[in-house]
């Protein structure tokens, strides 16, 4: 009885043994040592190992750099088992890591210690991404000690610039796309590469930038559907952030896709019913938006080189449109004197209303010059919520969506025309002073600002391109400077005569010839562009301007000498304020 009860139980003891051998196959697929399954200790070896991993990734960074490929076969055969959560972690290491050899690089001082460096730079993302005017910089660039540079090619006034650094891409009346490569700044065109002393002098920089490459349309190719090209004068350009595409419009109705490197045509579209007056991309996408003198606003998709859908709402021809990272553009509608707000996702528009001048009596200017607003040209957004315009009064106004009025005008921004003979004001012999008409503001023929901060420029035939910042409170717009004149700069007179210096210096043609004469441009300022030096403008603000005989959509206004191209103005920046008065300290 006893023996057959109790031998089989102990053999089904026995044959339970192998049963408990699973757990070793599943320690052999993972990373297990050779020893026995009936100690359960390796899995918390396991953790432990991986801890020491965790908390020790800065002590091995050091070895990590040294053997970059033993780490990476390494780290592939560690990562096949890792979950999701240790992967969120490894990534974060990772980042961390990247930031702390990035500000070891910059290096830092007591001051940028007590700042914390990383959470500022994590503010200014968010800030960016949010799209809130978040730098202040306008007061930190040395806009009278900008240099300049012309340079043009034989063809006619330039009336669109775009940049994609470090190419500029120009458009002129006669059809032409031309690519420029733009010259670094002189320090970094010549390194040394040997820790010897060089025996020769530097050689002396490059300013010039050079041609790349030049497409030109035929208009003989008018009725050819199927030619690739620009058959009218090129009215717009927009560069890609990607580098990839090149748009341009013209007055021959259509929108063309260029490849930015080989100046290709990718595309051509010929949905507007009318000349393409303005093109721009939204942020960080190839989401493209052009303005027509159709009075219609469309959107396109240039990753599926397609159109999307044609935005209504002005009453009169569209000359100018903008756009900023979220999926909204503003235009403005000349004749009709609005600008819009398009937001594209909700189908809706807000509409501002101009038309209104500044009633406060100002006594440097003359009340008969105040000219009412004929037509708003001109359209550049500074952030999400604010966005500036230009008009055919001379007069800048700063807009906000929360109201329908422009928050400030500034009259006159590029001063008065110089006032017309009586006999080219009246037909009659002997005409009267009094037939004179009151002298008339200069138009706002070109506007543009460095998205997310507080400056901008703007451009008119006066012989400028203006620097203007937008104030602390947000509400009002101050002058900064002019590009490439100095501050201290001798006023010219008819005489040759300067009342602050009498005589001293040599006097050419009436001006004078001292390194503070200011520089004139030479012709109307019909397009700006510009980008960034450095990390985050550094190393100072690249600005582009194209220049031309006459104005951008027509021939109503003529320079005479003026010169046909584009001028590269290289702005330096000063130190921060904040490491001006430590370093006075």
């Amino acid at each position: 009885m006893s023996s057959f009860f109790t031998i089989p139980g102990a053999q089904k003891k026995r044959k339970r043994a192998p049963a408990t051998e699973a757990p070793k196959k599943r320690f052999a697929t993972s990373k297990s040592s050779s020893k026995p399954p009936s100690k359960p200790a390796p899995a918390p070896r396991k953790r432990v190992e991986r801890d020491e991993s965790i908390s020790g990734s800065d002590s091995e960074s050091d070895d990590a750099i040294d053997l970059p490929d033993a780490t990476e076969s390494a780290s592939e055969s560690e990562n096949e088992g890792e979950t999701a959560a240790e992967r969120r972690l490894r990534l974060a290491e990772r980042y961390l890591d990247n930031v702390r050899q990035e500000v070891d690089e910059t290096g830092f001082d007591a001051e940028d210690i007590d700042r914390d460096i990383i959470a500022e730079r994590l503010q200014q993302d968010v800030a960016e991404t949010k799209g809130r005017v978040y730098r202040k910089i306008a007061s930190e660039l040395a806009v009278d000690h900008a240099s300049h540079t012309l340079f043009r090619c034989n063809t006619l006034s330039t009336t669109s610039v775009a940049i994609c650094a470090p190419y500029a891409y120009t458009v002129t009346k006669d059809r032409c796309l031309v690519k420029w490569k733009l010259q670094d700044l002189p320090a970094n065109q010549y390194p040394q590469t040997t820790k010897k002393k060089p025996k020769k002098p530097p050689a002396p920089p490059r300013r010039q930038p050079t041609k790349v490459a030049m497409v030109k349309g035929n208009h003989k190719n008018e009725k050819d559907r199927s030619y690739q090209g620009h058959v009218a004068d090129i009215l717009c350009v927009a560069a890609s952030q990607d580098g990839k595409f090149v748009v341009t419009g013209g007055a021959d109705k259509r929108l063309i896709v260029w490849d930015a490197k080989s100046l290709k045509p990718q595309r051509v579209f010929t949905h507007h019913r009318d000349a393409v007056t303005g093109l721009a991309f939204r942020r960080g996408t190839n989401q493209l938006y052009s303005s027509s003198k159709d009075r219609t606003v469309k959107v396109w998709s240039l990753d599926e080189l397609a159109y999307v859908e044609t935005l209504f709402g002005h009453q009169d021809e569209v000359v100018d449109i903008d756009a900023l990272a979220q999926e909204r553009c503003v235009s403005v509608g000349a004749r009709d004197r609005t600008a819009r707000l398009w937001k594209v996702v909700e189908e809706t528009q807000l509409v501002f209303r101009g038309g209104s001048i500044d009633k406060k009596q100002k006594p440097e200017i003359d009340p008969r010059s105040l000219a009412h607003e004929g037509s708003m040209d001109r359209v550049a957004m500074i952030d999400d919520e604010l966005f500036v315009t230009g008009s055919d009064n001379g007069s800048i106004a700063l807009w906000s969506l929360q109201k329908k009025k422009p928050l400030f005008i500034l009259p006159q921004a590029h001063g008065l025309e110089d006032p017309l003979l009586p006999t080219e004001a009246s037909a009659e012999q002997a005409p009267t002073p009094k037939v004179v008409p009151p002298p008339q503001p200069r138009w706002i023929t070109a506007l543009r600002t460095l998205p997310y901060s507080d400056i901008i420029l703007s451009g008119s035939w006066d012989g400028y391109v203006r620097v203007w910042k937008l104030s602390d409170d947000k509400r009002k717009i101050e002058p900064v400077g002019v590009l490439g004149a100095p501050s201290s700069s001798v006023v010219p007179v008819p005489n040759g005569v300067s009342g602050d210096d009498p005589g001293d210096e040599e006097m050419v043609n009436g001006v004078n010839e001292s390194k503070d004469a200011p520089w004139l441009v030479k012709g109307i300022v019909n397009d700006i562009a510009l980008f960034e030096r450095g990390d985050r403008g550094k190393d100072g603000l690249c600005v582009v301007a194209g220049v031309g005989k006459d104005l951008r959509l027509g021939k109503w206004k003529k320079i005479q000498g003026g010169k046909n191209g584009a001028i590269v103005f290289e702005v330096p920046r000063t130190k921060a304020p904040e490491k001006e008065a430590a370093a006075e300290d």
